[in-house]
């Protein structure tokens, strides 16, 4: 079952509730879009998936048929009672009321490895990065906004490339599947979104090389005018013989340099003693 616009609102009358625009809720309504996305996402029959964000459960029951589970976190109470609604009991779907940055995925139960979701567009940055920190998904098919989806997937040259593309590309392939268009959704948003697939990177730093190099890449970016050498000193007192040892010029800025130099960055600032910022 997809929900229309009229069921939407019933839902919401019936429930007490109204989308909260500061919580971007904004809810698919558009059968052929759910079949869409749910057919892109390359499912199999025994995946066993995460969604994060389920809202009002359109997305919910069309990947409750095409996978063997479904759990479902979503953090709004109002909306946990509502989904139980829609799912009317069951039992291939497990809801979750909790947010999602503090559900550890690797230990939920039967260990889903796939992850779908809608993302609330202010938080979708830290959530992504946080179903990668464990060592149990192995791929994301979600949803963000345009401008956010095009961050992610960023290169060396592009002007939207940053800190949160080097931290996503030295974890995951990440790449701009389909695209979104706002008239899916009630309410309309103000923007367009896409859906971007993240995939594990088998080569992917371990979670306490994650922690580390999390920590360069941000000092790097810190001001994005200013020269490696310089964002970098200001955290790390061995930043000048780091840059010489990675055979990286102190004078270039972090945006021109690839993830995998950050890789190299980060071994040359720990071998130094620039392991602990001062």
């Amino acid at each position: 079952m997809t929900l229309t616009p009229t069921d939407v609102r019933g839902l919401l009358d019936r429930h007490g509730l109204a989308p909260r625009k500061s919580d971007g809720q904004n809810f698919l309504v558009d059968p052929n879009t759910v079949t869409r996305l749910v057919t892109a996402a390359e499912l199999e029959p025994d995946d066993r998936v995460v969604e994060i964000g389920p809202g009002l459960g359109s997305m919910t029951v069309a990947l409750a048929d095409a996978v063997e589970h479904v759990t479902a976190i979503e953090v709004d109470a109002g909306l946990v009672v509502a989904l139980d609604e829609v799912l009317d009991g069951r039992d291939d779907v497990t809801v979750l009321h909790a947010d999602a940055m503090d559900v550890d995925v690797d230990r939920l139960p039967g260990r889903p490895d796939r992850v779908v979701a809608n993302l609330p567009y202010s938080v979708a940055t830290p959530l992504v990065l946080h179903v990668f920190a464990g060592e149990v998904v192995r791929d994301a098919w979600v949803m963000v906004q345009r401008e956010v989806g095009e961050r992610w997937v960023a290169g060396v040259g592009d002007s939207a490339y940053g800190a949160v593309s080097v931290k996503l590309a030295l974890v995951a392939d990440v790449q701009i599947g389909l695209v979104v268009p706002r008239s899916v959704f009630w309410p309309v948003p103000n923007v367009d979104s896409v859906m971007v697939r993240a995939t594990r990177r088998p080569d992917a730093p371990t979670p306490a090389e994650r922690r580390w190099l999390r920590t360069v890449v941000d000092a790097a970016f810190a001001q994005r005018r200013k020269t490696l050498r310089n964002n970098l000193r200001r955290v790390f007192p061995t930043a000048e013989q780091a840059l010489e040892v990675a055979a990286i010029d102190p004078g270039l800025r972090a945006e021109a340099l690839p993830p995998a130099a950050f890789v190299t960055l980060a071994e040359g600032l720990r071998t130094t003693g620039g392991g602990r910022t001062p």
